[in-house]
């Protein structure tokens, strides 16, 4: 989209990648439903998932799969270094949407050095080629994604029809459909990428403004998800935001509030991300939260999950987050895609 076209600015089409998740989903469960030359995966006890910024994250969405799933515990590293029981016995699963984020090929070199089953998930360079050399699994991702960022559905999806085909994952078909089925009835609900836009995503948009958004997730769903608004928010309108999970927050955050009300009510907004899966005491804890915040922050925003299960509970929340961040960037007359303070920071460790 161009600013002349549709009043908002955004060169490299994040608008339409967000309202293409739905297909995007079911592009990625095709493709890693047929990807051939997976390992042998019958002597595995445990999965590693390597990954970096907007394609980490698929080692949190596998995590949170196998919590109701999983035939053997998921570990997620965003490290240079491997943990030191890897070996033949755990399967690495190394997700990198380009394939030469610097972290993950060289953890996958060691875990290729460590004799460890290895599948890369990603569009191919140096990781592609180096899995493919060692004999482990490649599975690609769909045509037409812009960003790493804008893959959330290939790169969240795939290890997990991966590792269910490997029998590491009970069946999860019925989640992955739940959750493409969430993201389209809420994008449907949120359609609009112009200048006279008016929906829920752009409302709660223009609510947050200029503040900080420092965004609460309940139980492993929703601090999942407000993980990734935070970061949607970063890279997107290139704005501070700050994220938190209850019930972690109620064992150290929470002494903050109360001192310096007169400035973070300037500055801080709260967004509460909930869903029917709570624990009976998170929801409890959010009630206490926003009894002790209400007068030391601008305003506080609920956003409730909607769809069937975890999974479609997370994509659910991602999808609406994803939408508020852009229209956080078009209020702010900010260009979504391009993120050049990450383009300086490559260019000075290349130097």
């Amino acid at each position: 989209m161009s600013p002349t076209d549709t009043g908002v600015l955004d060169t490299l089409g994040m608008f339409d990648a967000a309202f293409g998740l739905p297909d995007q989903m079911a592009a990625a469960v095709e493709l890693a439903s047929s990807v051939d030359g997976l390992p042998d995966a019958s002597a595995v006890t445990s999965i590693l998932v390597l990954g970096m910024g907007g394609s980490g994250i698929s080692g949190d969405i596998m995590a949170l799969v196998a919590s109701e799933h999983g035939r053997v515990p998921v570990e997620v590293s965003r490290h240079y270094e491997l943990p030191s029981h890897v070996g033949p016995h755990t399967l690495v699963m190394a997700v990198s949407f380009s394939g030469d984020t610097e972290e993950t090929v060289v953890a996958a070199e060691a875990a290729v050095a460590a004799g460890a089953p290895v599948v890369a998930v990603t569009t191919g360079g140096a990781l592609g080629d180096l899995v493919s050399a060692a004999g482990g699994g490649v599975c690609g991702l769909p045509k037409g994604i812009p960003l790493p960022r804008a893959a959330l559905g290939a790169v969240g999806l795939t290890p997990v029809v991966l590792a269910t085909r490997l029998g590491l994952l009970n069946d999860t078909a019925a989640a992955v459909d739940a959750a493409i089925e969430a993201v389209a009835g809420r994008l449907g609900a949120n359609a609009g990428a112009s200048g006279d836009t008016d929906n829920e995503a752009r409302t709660l948009a223009r609510h947050i403004e200029r503040t900080q958004p420092i965004i609460y997730g309940g139980g492993r769903t929703g601090e999942l998800a407000a993980y990734r608004w935070k970061g949607q928010v970063n890279e997107n309108a290139k704005a501070p935001a700050y994220w938190g999970s209850v019930p972690e927050v109620c064992h150290n955050e929470i002494c903050a509030w109360g001192q310096h009300g007169d400035v973070t009510r300037q500055v801080n907004s709260m967004v509460y991300l909930r869903h029917d899966g709570e624990h009976p005491n998170v929801s409890r804890r959010f009630d206490f939260l926003a009894q002790i915040t209400a007068e030391v922050v601008a305003e506080i925003f609920e956003v409730r999950a909607k769809g069937d299960g975890s999974l479609a509970n997370f994509y659910d929340l991602a999808a609406f987050g994803d939408l508020v961040s852009l229209w956080m960037a078009a209020e702010a007359g900010v260009d979504p895609g391009p993120i050049p303070a990450i383009s300086d920071l490559k260019a000075y460790l290349a130097g």
